[in-house]
């Protein structure tokens, strides 16, 4: 493929970021209460910049750019049959989105379910993801899944045009504008929407009352619709406690008072590494031109007034709206430890639903499945630091069990007693990479490159501590299988239920790379080879790469070759997103 040719392309991350602005527009048509959704974050977001202004003077983001780095979206799918799910595959790699890491949550004890699932993203700081699951049939008794995999095989989601547009992107890697807009046309007006269509009415009900909600969802409907699409907050507590104020589950004055504890809790919180977190647009140098500033007790209250007073305006009176309510409790980790992700929700909407039965026979009725997600992103973990998340969390959700009705009795008490099971972790970027718990990328400092050729060690621990070197943690892009469960459960009013198999089958990542046709990238080896291309690049800037031991150098070489070439050396640029119409 000439250069020339290849310029007439379409870049395949504006068309991601088309992509999702569409299908954000159309999934607001289709749930009012989405819409809703995302003007109260936008209010908390907005309220957060204007404590981060005060905390960080220098500090400013404009309405435009807000919406921008407002504007990431993940979304959830589930798809019926293997060859539907090849499809998605090369569907979302006209856009750049390969599948990241192998989710099994046939395994996730309790809440288990019968599908396994990747998630479609950009390699390298992605805008938008799509966590994609598989029903599988064989998970259930013999009868079950023949009647499962008989209704799905009359199912066509995917036009004849969309598969020759997949097919000639393949060709000649890439879209012209025209053929990119009609892609984009098939994601937002055929696979990923709503059409309040459903098959085989018995098979519905047999599958929902066998505790299998989410394989009625996939099962008995014409297509993939969006089960979410979830935008980032900046601050969860925030945005959870003012969607419940909203929707009428808490009065005024508990918010008030949830809010200024969210936003004091932010407020220790943010230092300059909070800001490089979660907004990518700025560079280091310009945040460390922000002077010190500080806010208290009166500025909180000032804050909380006006969001007080733009929430209680009749547009966002959202208790008038279709809704069943918002979760007890956010998935993931506390609001004082900063790894993984936090992930709540609006609870699923029941919506209506037309029938059309083997016989012939018709039906109305409802079906509740799509819900509206939020999520706030932090650091990735190493295995190390996975390994400690896993503990404390267990602890934590073992103590949640063993008392229940306290989240209810006592919302700041369960707070507090959930949090303390996370105390083992640091809080700070610069204790969590001492101590080996995340990823991060470096780069040395002007003190550093001043100092070059007079500089002894090539520990990059101690070039941090003595200023040579600087490091951004590395945000997670990816899935916590556990808190997606939780996420599921608590929308579904199921916890998960058992194979109906004779026995109960195992799945492993290579059957899903055999269904997609191409291998699944492990994120933690993308995650590890940025830190480690980061370390080279940096010590090779300071004059010390010929002070690795050859072993040592073998070994982070042979990391960074996992990261993609186009990535390394802070080559990657920050996506600028499209804004919804």
């Amino acid at each position: 493929m000439s250069a020339q040719h290849a310029s007439h392309f379409a870049d395949k991350i504006e068309m991601q970021n088309r992509l999702f602005a569409e299908l954000s527009g159309m999934f607001g048509r289709e749930v009012p209460l989405y819409d809703k959704s995302l003007a109260v974050n936008s209010i908390c977001n907005r309220a957060v910049c204007d404590l981060v202004s005060r905390l960080h003077r220098g500090f400013a983001v404009s309405d435009e750019q807000l919406e921008r780095t407002s504007g990431e979206r993940h979304g959830a799918i589930r798809i019926g049959r293997p060859d539907e799910y090849r499809w998605i595959g090369r569907f979302f790699a006209c856009f750049a989105m390969e599948p990241h890491n192998f989710y099994d949550t046939t395994i996730v004890g309790a809440k288990s379910q019968p599908v396994i699932a990747t998630a479609f993203r950009s390699v390298v700081h992605p805008e938008h993801r799509v966590f994609t699951s598989l029903l599988q049939t064989d998970y259930f008794d013999a009868d079950t899944r023949a009647r499962i995999e008989a209704l799905l095989a009359k199912r066509q989601v995917f036009s004849d045009k969309a598969k020759q547009l997949i097919e000639k992107s393949e060709r000649q890697g890439g879209l012209d504008r025209s053929d990119a807009e009609a892609l984009i046309r098939e994601g937002s007006e055929r696979i990923f929407k709503w059409t309040g269509r459903a098959f085989d009415h018995a098979l519905y009900t047999h599958l929902c009352d066998a505790g299998f909600k989410i394989a009625a969802d996939i099962a008995c409907f014409q297509a993939h619709h969006l089960n979410h699409l979830t935008p980032n907050t900046f601050c969860m507590d925030l945005y959870t406690s003012a969607m419940k104020f909203c929707l009428g589950e808490i009065p005024e004055p508990t918010f008030r008072r949830r809010a200024a504890s969210a936003l004091d809790q932010l407020e220790s919180a943010c230092d300059r590494d909070w800001i490089r977190l979660h907004f990518k647009h700025l560079t280091r140098d310009r945040i460390a031109s922000f002077a010190q500033g500080s806010a208290g007790e009166a500025c909180i209250a000032s804050i909380v007034d006006a969001i007080v007073e733009r929430l209680n305006r009749p547009d966002l009176q959202l208790s008038k709206l279709n809704h069943a309510g918002y979760k007890d409790c956010t998935e993931g980790p506390p609001a004082d430890t900063p790894v993984l992700l936090r992930q709540d929700a609006y609870k699923a909407l029941s919506e209506p639903v037309h029938f059309v039965n083997p016989d012939g026979s018709e039906l109305d009725t409802v079906h509740t499945a799509r819900f509206g997600e939020i999520e706030q992103r932090f650091y990735a973990t190493t295995p190390k630091g996975r390994a400690l998340y896993d503990r404390c969390l267990d602890a934590a959700e073992a103590q949640k069990e063993s008392d229940p009705g306290l989240i209810k009795r006592d919302f700041e008490a369960y707070q507090a007693a959930y949090a303390a099971h996370f105390a083992p972790f640091p809080k700070t970027l610069p204790e969590l990479v001492a101590n080996g718990l995340v990823y991060a990328t470096f780069e040395p400092t002007h003190k550093g490159l001043a100092a070059r050729g007079t500089i002894q060690t090539t520990d990059v621990l101690s070039l941090l501590q003595d200023g040579f070197v600087d490091c951004q943690g590395l945000r997670y892009e990816d899935f916590l299988p556990v808190s997606a469960a939780g996420i599921f459960a608590s929308n579904l009013n199921q916890y998960g239920t058992k194979s109906t198999a004779p026995v109960k089958p195992t799945y492993t990542r290579s059957m899903l790379e055999d269904i997609l046709g191409k291998p699944i990238v492990d994120s933690d080896a993308v995650y590890r080879g940025l830190q480690a291309d980061s370390i080279l690049h940096t010590l090779s800037e300071l004059d010390l790469v010929h002070r690795l031991a050859s072993n040592e150098r073998a070994r982070m070489e042979l990391e960074a070759s996992a990261c993609p070439r186009h990535a390394r050396h802070n080559g990657s640029r920050p996506g600028v997103l499209a804004t919804r119409a």
